[in-house]
């Protein structure tokens, strides 16, 4: 007597559940494959450039970072307005984030893509990433900025 393949799942629940589980088995992927590559351009010998690269790392962000002397001229081609100017550039699939930008906040920006060219913590805030100072932590806002210059509260922190 010949069996079917039909006829041995039909007739064993425990195969017809391994067979459900393989065949619903979705792909799993980490944190850090789903997060995009960010670029930093920062000051060879700036300390909290440094430790915000660190932050995004530690957050699962692939980091490619360059320490160049004029960060200015990244800024420049960028063509960043200058009221939103930190000590740090990068860029993350294309949108240019300025300063002290949490990671949280940029993940939040890749996620919901608003028509907009970046984010900036401008100045360098104590208590934002790569500026801690003990348990001092100042409010902040990350800013969002468009074409024209135009800036919105993107988030407030802490």
């Amino acid at each position: 007597m010949r069996t079917s393949i039909n006829h041995l799942i039909r007739k064993s629940p425990l195969l017809m559940a391994l067979l459900a589980a393989l065949f619903s088995a979705t792909p799993t992927t980490t944190l850090a494959e789903s997060l995009a590559e960010i670029t930093v351009w920062h000051s060879p010998t700036c300390g909290c450039c440094t430790k915000w690269v660190n932050h995004l790392e530690q957050y699962g962000f692939p980091v490619r970072s360059h320490a160049q002397n004029d960060v200015a001229m990244i800024k420049h081609r960028l063509a960043l307005p200058n009221k939103m100017a930190s000590c740090h550039t990068a860029m993350v699939d294309g949108y240019i984030i300025e300063g002290h930008v949490p990671a949280e906040d940029i993940e939040r920006l890749l996620k919901e893509r608003p028509f907009v060219r970046g984010l900036s913590v401008p100045g360098m805030p104590v208590g934002s990433p790569g500026m801690e100072m003990g348990e001092r932590i100042d409010p902040y806002e990350v800013l969002s900025f468009d074409e024209d210059g135009n800036t919105e509260v993107f988030s407030r922190h802490p």
